[in-house]
């Protein structure tokens, strides 16, 4: 421990504390850009970049990045001199003199930390003008738009996608006026081992990163008269989407969103959590299958399209482990487009269904050619959560004072266990509380699994089933997956079944949510609305569902049989590794 003076107040902190953290301690507010710490995913941006956190030290000729440099013993520092006010005003000018100004109708408009930080730095006006970076905009693929001329090279995205992702799509590229973060010879993003999973626009500050926008197709659908169109909502979408509303994060706002879709033109408005429990059907029969009848194990849940993509790049040698089941939304567009469709006399090809996902991957997921049916695709068009709030907004609807509204039905009943989807280890959990009872002929009393929950990168439970020891394993963020699939592939490792989702927290920390500003009790609030939503419901376990019950006595016939394999099932290809 050290003693470090920040401003006249003392402070004792480990040695290995950069200036920033202590200042923190002392209630000393240092402007920061490109710095970004979010410990409980263990990623911490140290590129130092930007210089907007400079602070005299004494004893230093020159100024002190703050976010990278540790204490001493002794240390004293002082974050609000001229000369370093004066400093971080300058770097903040040079940034805006090469950055655009098309601040009014830009997607990160009221978002953008630059935005917010020339705001408080009380910048009204571009002191330096002259020649500004131009980069072509990439909008090759169906979730990302990279606008680089926008890029302030802060490397957050970067860091996201290289150390805590592990896909090692972006690199600092050029030198001097010409450096910018890209792809390996320069290709567009669609032809990199990108995964779509949104997580580098999620930590990008401005608006160099986006998701493609969707909502001109969606008004454009609805405002067809000659089409059906309905919506469906994901599990974790109901507890961030009141956020971009003033609400808590965590605040279960189901029913007032049920009655915002409504108000904005969707014929029907249904909920993925019916599709969730559809997939609790036929991946707890798969698994089931496996442990019967010596299958390939461990067993991998395939929900997650960010996922299954860098699993088809980079593990594509083990391609027979996944199940083959298609993600909750993908199976509710084939029910709808079938079953709905057949039972409301509506032709398939003038149904069009929307899904709103807390994931940009859906996007890309939606598009894949194998995700269809009949000529169809299952899923016509994905907006994210904060899409919906602009849909929201621009409708006039006066969101907080609705009245809550249910979902219609046949595809609008579930369970708890398809609402804990949302939350890294929600998955396997309710394929357990289904498996288990089917297994053992028995009754789980219990059905909530706690040693699969929370944020911890990788969780490991033993589950005793018909006297067997069933080993399960949970990871988020696709460096924890990396890892957990190595030690598999090396033989250190033997689970049966493992759940996998590509974003930190799982679907809640998805790169389409409410942006969070590395404020990871936001995702920890959101984990617990989910729970929260699962208590509350009636029926808990994914085969109790009566709806689920009829649509498989009705249509699908026997869970994994063969009319289910042609509808809900898909299958991966193997993807380069650049």
């Amino acid at each position: 421990m050290v003693n470090v003076n920040i401003n006249g107040k003392m402070v004792q902190v480990s040695e290995d504390t950069t200036i920033l953290e202590a200042a923190k301690l002392v209630n000393v507010k240092i402007p920061t850009l490109c710095h970004l710490d979010l410990h409980d995913i263990k990623m911490v941006n140290k590129a130092a970049s930007c210089r907007v956190c400079v602070v005299e030290v004494e004893g230093r000729k020159t100024l002190a990045p703050a976010c990278a440099t540790p204490v001493f013993e002794g240390m004293v520092v002082k974050t609000d001199t001229k000369k370093a006010v004066k400093a971080r005003r300058t770097v903040m000018e040079l940034l805006l003199s090469d950055h655009p100004k098309d601040c009014l109708i830009c997607e990160k408009n009221t978002e953008c930390e630059l935005q917010a930080l020339a705001a408080e730095m009380g910048l009204r006006h571009v002191k330096y003008e002259g020649e500004i970076s131009e980069f072509p905009i990439d909008d090759s693929s169906f979730s990302i738009v990279r606008d680089m001329t926008k890029c302030i090279m802060c490397r957050r995205c970067e860091t996201m996608c290289n150390e805590v992702q592990t896909v090692h799509a972006l690199s600092g590229l050029g030198r001097g006026f010409d450096t910018v973060v890209g792809t390996a010879f320069n290709l567009p993003m669609f032809e990199t081992t990108c995964t779509f999973c949104g997580q580098c626009l999620a930590v990008c500050p401005t608006a160099a990163l986006a998701e493609v926008n969707n909502v001109p197709k969606v008004w454009d659908a609805i405002n067809n008269e000659k089409k059906y169109v309905v919506v469906q909502t994901a599990p974790a979408v109901r507890v961030a989407l009141g956020e971009e509303f003033g609400m808590e994060p965590g605040t279960v706002v189901t029913g007032k969103m049920v009655a915002a879709l409504r108000s904005i033109g969707f014929d029907k408005v249904f909920d993925t959590d019916f599709a969730a429990d559809l997939t609790i059907m036929e991946e707890a029969s798969e698994f089931v299958h496996r442990l019967k009848h010596g299958g390939k194990l461990p067993m991998l849940t395939s929900c997650c399209p960010g996922w299954v993509k860098f699993f088809e790049h980079q593990f594509n040698d083990m391609l027979d482990i996944p199940s083959s089941c298609k993600s909750p939304h993908e199976m509710f567009g084939s029910v709808a487009k079938s079953y709905l469709a057949e039972k409301m006399g509506i032709d398939p090809k003038q149904m069009v269904v929307v899904s709103v996902m807390p994931c940009v991957a859906k996007k890309y997921e939606a598009a894949r050619p194998e995700l269809g049916h009949g000529g169809t695709k299952d899923v016509d068009i994905v907006i994210t959560t904060r899409e919906l709030a602009r849909m929201i907004n621009e409708a006039g609807i006066s969101f907080n004072h609705l009245e809550d509204e249910e979902f219609d039905n046949p595809l609008g009943e579930s369970t708890g266990a398809s609402v804990i989807f949302g939350a890294t280890g929600g998955v396997i959990e309710a394929a357990l509380r289904t498996a288990y009872e089917w297994l053992t002929d028995e009754t789980l009393e219990n059905v909530e699994f706690e040693a699969l929950r929370g944020i911890e990168g990788t969780k490991e439970a033993t589950i005793k089933i018909n006297g067997e020891d069933i080993h399960i394993a949970v990871t988020h963020g696709l460096g924890n997956a990396r890892n957990l699939l190595e030690k598999i592939r090396r033989g250190e490792a033997q689970y049966h079944a493992i759940e996998i989702m590509a974003c930190p927290g799982g679907c809640i920390g998805g790169g389409g949510q409410p942006y969070h500003h590395g404020d990871l009790e936001i995702l920890e609030k959101r984990i617990a609305g989910i729970y929260s939503e699962d208590r509350a419901k009636t029926i808990r376990k994914s085969h109790e569902n009566p709806m689920i019950k009829k649509i498989y006595e009705e249509y699908l016939g026997d869970p994994y049989g063969k009319k289910a394999h042609e509808l809900l099932h898909t299958y991966y290809v193997p993807r380069q590794k650049m």
